[in-house]
C-alpha cells in the first residue's frame, strides 16, 4: 500500500465525482477495489486506504516532525495548529496565516475582508475559477459580493483584460493554476504584469493558490516571490501535500486577525484538528520538496500519451496542455466518459495498471476529459511503460465500443 507521501491529489476525480452523480455503491467498490489492487499507477488515491491504514500512515510520519507527538492535542487551535500557521506564513514569507478546515471557507473569509476593507463588493474572477465552479457560489450568495469577469478565454486573464474592465472592483482573484482550464499558469512577466494593472486600479490581489505549491517550476521563482505579488494567498494541505483536509490563508497580520474572527462566525472554530494539523506538517516536510520533480515527469508522461494516441490512430485526442505547466494536465479524448471508465477499470483488474480514473462530459457528448496528476508512484514509469499502458488502455476502449455496438471514434 502505498505511504502517505504517495496519496495525492485525486480526492475531487474520485469522491465527489462519486457523491454527485449518485453511483452506486457496488460500481464504487469495483472501482477502488481495480484502484488498490493495482501494482502500478501514476498517483495513489487517499480514497483507496483503509481508516487503518490512514492512521498508521499519520502515525509513522509523526515521528520526524520535531517533537510532534510530544505536543499536548490542540483546543481552538492552539498547539500543532500554531506550528502549522507559522509554517506557512514562513514558506510563502507573508506576516502571519490562519489555520481554515476548508478552502471554501477560508476564501470566502479573505474576499468579504477585502470588500470591507476597500469598501467595493465586486470580485474580478475567472468564470472557471474554484470560486465560481466548486464552491457554490458561497463567497456571492454567503457574503453578498459580486463578480465581473475578465475574461472567458481558457486562461488567465491579460493586463489589458484588466485594465479595461468597464466597471470598478475591490479585488481581483485569480486562481494559479486555472485548475478547469488544464492547471495553466501564465508567464512570470504576464502575471507581474497583470498584478500592477490591478494595483492601477486600486484593486487588492488574492491568490486561489489551492496549488501553488507545484507552481514553482513554471515560473521559476521560489514560493515568498510569488506570493508577494499578492495581498492575501490561500493554500491548500490535501490537493498536493497528501494531508487529510484543511487550508490555510496568508496575508499581513492585521487581515490574518480579522479572518480569524470571521473563521469563529462561519463555525471554523473548530475543537480539536490535530490530525488534520499533523498531516498537513507531513506533506510540507515530504511532499512539498518533492513537487519539482513530479512536474518535470509530467512532461515526459504528457509527451508519451501524446505519440500513444496518435501512434493507435485515435480520430482526435488532446493532451493540454502539450507541455503541463505543474504535475496535472488534462487529457481529451472521443469516447464517452462512460465507456473510458470501463476501459480503466478494466485496465487496472486485468492488468494491474491503473493509468486513468475518472472521466467526464463537460462538453458535446462523446467528448471526454481526464485530469492526470503525476506523483511519487508515477516516477518510475519510463515514456515507453507509458506508451504500452496507453495502448493496452485503447485495447480496452475498443473492447467496450464493440460490446455496445458502436464504431471507435
Amino acid at each position: 500500500m502505498a505511504d502517505q507521501g504517495d496519496v495525492v491529489d485525486v480526492a475531487d476525480e474520485v469522491g465527489v465525482v462519486d457523491e454527485l452523480e449518485g453511483a452506486d455503491q457496488a460500481a464504487r467498490e469495483r472501482r477502488l477495489a481495480a484502484w488498490r489492487g493495482s501494482e502500478r499507477a501514476l498517483v495513489r488515491g487517499p480514497v483507496e486506504q483503509r481508516i487503518g491504514e490512514g492512521l498508521a500512515a499519520l502515525t509513522a510520519a509523526a515521528p520526524d516532525l520535531d517533537g510532534a507527538l510530544d505536543d499536548w492535542v490542540d483546543v481552538y487551535g492552539d498547539g500543532v495548529v500554531e506550528r502549522l500557521e507559522r509554517r506557512v506564513a514562513d514558506l510563502l514569507g507573508m506576516e502571519a496565516a490562519a489555520f481554515f478546515p476548508t478552502g471554501t471557507m477560508a476564501q470566502q473569509v479573505a474576499l468579504r475582508a477585502w470588500a470591507g476593507r476597500t469598501g467595493n463588493p465586486v470580485v474580478a474572477v475567472h468564470p472557471l475559477a474554484h470560486l465560481e465552479v466548486h464552491e457554490r457560489d458561497a463567497y456571492l450568495t454567503v457574503s453578498g459580493l459580486r463578480a465581473v469577469r475578465p475574461t472567458t478565454e481558457p486562461r488567465l486573464p491579460t493586463a489589458d483584460e484588466i485594465r479595461d474592465l468597464d466597471e470598478p472592483f475591490g479585488t481581483l482573484a485569480l486562481e494559479l493554476p486555472l485548475r478547469d482550464a488544464g492547471f495553466v499558469l501564465p508567464e512570470w512577466d504576464d502575471l507581474v504584469a497583470v498584478v500592477e494593472a490591478a494595483r492601477e486600479r486600486e484593486a487588492v490581489v488574492h491568490f486561489d493558490g489551492a496549488r501553488l505549491w507545484e507552481s514553482t517550476t513554471h515560473f521559476g521563482r521560489g514560493l515568498p516571490e510569488i506570493a508577494a505579488l499578492a495581498d492575501t494567498v490561500y493554500v491548500s494541505f490535501y490537493k498536493s501535500l497528501g494531508g487529510i483536509a484543511g487550508a490555510a490563508l496568508a496575508g499581513p497580520e492585521t487581515l490574518i486577525a480579522e479572518a480569524a474572527a470571521w473563521r469563529h462566525r462561519y463555525g471554523g472554530q473548530v475543537f480539536q484538528q490535530w490530525p488534520t494539523a499533523l498531516a498537513a506538517l507531513a506533506g510540507l516536510d515530504r511532499e512539498l520538496p518533492r513537487l519539482p520533480s513530479y512536474v518535470a515527469h509530467a512532461a515526459v508522461v504528457a509527451r508519451a500519451m501524446r505519440e500513444a494516441f496518435t501512434a493507435a490512430g485515435v480520430a482526435w485526442s488532446r493532451v493540454h496542455p502539450e507541455v503541463p505547466h505543474t504535475h496535472q494536465f488534462q487529457v481529451w479524448l472521443p469516447y464517452p466518459a462512460r465507456v473510458l471508465d470501463e476501459a480503466g477499470i478494466r485496465l487496472a483488474e486485468e492488468t494491474r495498471t491503473t493509468l486513468f480514473r475518472r472521466w467526464w462530459e463537460p462538453g458535446p457528448p462523446g467528448l471526454a476529459v481526464s485530469e492526470v496528476t503525476v506523483a511519487a508512484p508515477a516516477l518510475d514509469w519510463t515514456a515507453e511503460e507509458v506508451t504500452e499502458a496507453v495502448a493496452a488502455f485503447l485495447t480496452r476502449v475498443r473492447a467496450v465500443l464493440a460490446e455496445d455496438g458502436e464504431g471507435d471514434g
